[in-house]
């Protein structure tokens, strides 16, 4: 990463209206606005801009709690000043793209999106090609990895792109496949379903390989496929039958951290039909190194 300087500040105020058709149903705003926003696309950023009071309905200040019925007029406007004193130079690998969406290997160590001034989200712009679809947007990551976690991440382009890619995501056909190293003897296969945070999760596993250990006893490649999205569910899930994710610092043993050498969590593959052209992509990316200093 290097950050070029520059000293000019600049001030934008980002306005968009949108006036609601008749409706069969009322619906929650933030259930109705996913996606008609472009500065705001996605469930999670039009919850932020609703709870930062940076949207009106019939010129009065939204709530998350408001139903639309049909006829209003929708207003978001973002005030904010952008510091161009640093910008983020951050070069990405490139799994997939087009000018729907796009793929791209997240390193470990980075955000995908948050407050912080390094993410990928900040860094996607400049290591993907511009759409010239009529909807293009700057693009956005349609899901998240945790910070030390490697792998692939999808991301859209366009408006309809992301609202398509939110869909499939919501409705659970996107095939996730991730790899982890684990510490201790485990079955050959199995299916984990302990609750997190009080909501049904279901993870199932494979162990592809096992080695024996003096410091651990075996170390296992394990293959995962998370049937549901709760966060850290597949560290959790691991850590609940005594198999933690080698270099867990969360939710590891405490004696048997690794220190230097981040979390061994790396999504491998994302298998799923194409929203726009009905193609079925499987798109992957490697195991890294450090894995396969352990296993062949």
């Amino acid at each position: 990463m290097s950050l070029l300087p520059n000293t000019e500040k600049i001030t934008i105020n980002t306005t968009e209206t949108h006036i609601v058709p008749k409706l069969p149903a009322p619906i929650r705003l933030q259930e109705y606005g996913v996606g008609i926003f472009n500065a705001a696309l996605t469930k999670s950023a039009l919850k932020k801009v609703i709870k930062k009071q940076f949207v009106m309905v019939n010129a009065i200040i939204a709530t998350s709690a408001i139903f639309i019925h049909g006829g209003e007029t929708i207003t978001l406007s973002i005030p904010e000043e952008v510091s161009s004193k640093k910008k983020l130079v951050f070069p990405l690998q490139v799994i997939f793209e087009d000018e729907h969406l796009a793929a791209i290997h997240k390193p470990a160590g980075i955000l995908v999106s948050g407050n912080r001034f390094k993410t990928i989200a900040n860094s996607l712009a400049q290591n993907l090609n511009p759409s010239t679809l009529a909807d293009a947007t700057k693009p956005q990551p349609v899901h998240r990895l945790d910070y030390p976690t490697t792998g692939i991440l999808l991301a859209g382009k366009t408006s309809s792109g992301i609202r398509a890619l939110n869909g499939l995501f919501e409705d659970k056909t996107i095939q996730k496949t991730y790899y982890a190293v684990t510490i201790g003897k485990m079955d050959s296969k199995g299916k984990i379903t302990a609750t997190i945070d009080s909501k049904k999760a279901q993870s199932n596993y494979i162990v592809k390989e096992s080695v024996s250990s003096k410091k651990f006893g075996q170390l296992n490649l394990v293959e995962l496929e998370p049937k549901t999205g709760r966060r850290h569910q597949l560290r959790k899930h691991l850590s609940t039958i005594g198999n933690p994710i080698l270099g867990d610092r969360e939710y590891g043993i405490e004696n048997l951290i690794v220190k230097g050498k981040g979390l061994y969590l790396h999504a491998y593959s994302l298998e799923f039909i194409h929203p726009f052209t009905n193609e079925k992509l499987h798109l992957k990316v490697g195991l890294p190194q450090k894995f396969t200093k352990i296993f062949s």
